[in-house]
C-alpha cells in the first residue's frame, strides 16, 4: 500500500505503519488517527478506501512530510552555515552540534578511529 509516495507495510497496525513516513513518529501517528477517526489497532490491509482518504486529508492539511520536510531542514542548516553561527560552523566541520562532548565520544565523526587496546599484541605462552 502506498501513502504519499511511500510504501507502507500491509501486515502492521496502522499506528505503526504511519511511522514509515519521514516526519511522523509514534505520538503524531496517534494524533493523526484520532483526527481521522480510525481505529488504532486496525491493520493496514484492513483499511477501507474512505479511511485512507481521511488519513491522507489529515496528513496533507496539517503536516509537512517526506521531501518537503527534508528540503526545509536542509535550507535551515544552509542558513545557519551562511550566517556563520556557532551551530552552522559545527555543521560545516561535521562535528556534534548540540553540545555533546567530543573528547571521547565523537571519534568516528572526527576521523580518529582507534582499535581496541589489545588488538595488535601477540599472545605470549605461559610456562
Amino acid at each position: 500500500m502506498r501513502l504519499l509516495g511511500v510504501n507502507i507495510p500491509d501486515n502492521k497496525r496502522i499506528e505503526i505503519a504511519l511511522t514509515y513516513l519521514y516526519g511522523i513518529g509514534p505520538v503524531s501517528s496517534r494524533k493523526i488517527l484520532v483526527a481521522a477517526k480510525v481505529d488504532l489497532s486496525k491493520r493496514t490491509k484492513g483499511l477501507s478506501s474512505e479511511e485512507l482518504g481521511r488519513i491522507q486529508n489529515v496528513l496533507e492539511k496539517s503536516y509537512t512530510l517526506e521531501g518537503e520536510l527534508r528540503q526545509t531542514i536542509k535550507r535551515n542548516i544552509q542558513r545557519l552555515k551562511e550566517l556563520q553561527t556557532y551551530r552552522g560552523l559545527r555543521h560545516l566541520k561535521r562535528l556534534p552540534v548540540r553540545g555533546q562532548r567530543t573528547k571521547t565520544n565523537s571519534r568516528t565523526v572526527r576521523g580518529n578511529v582507534r582499535k581496541t587496546a589489545g588488538s595488535g599484541k601477540r599472545k605470549v605462552d605461559l610456562k
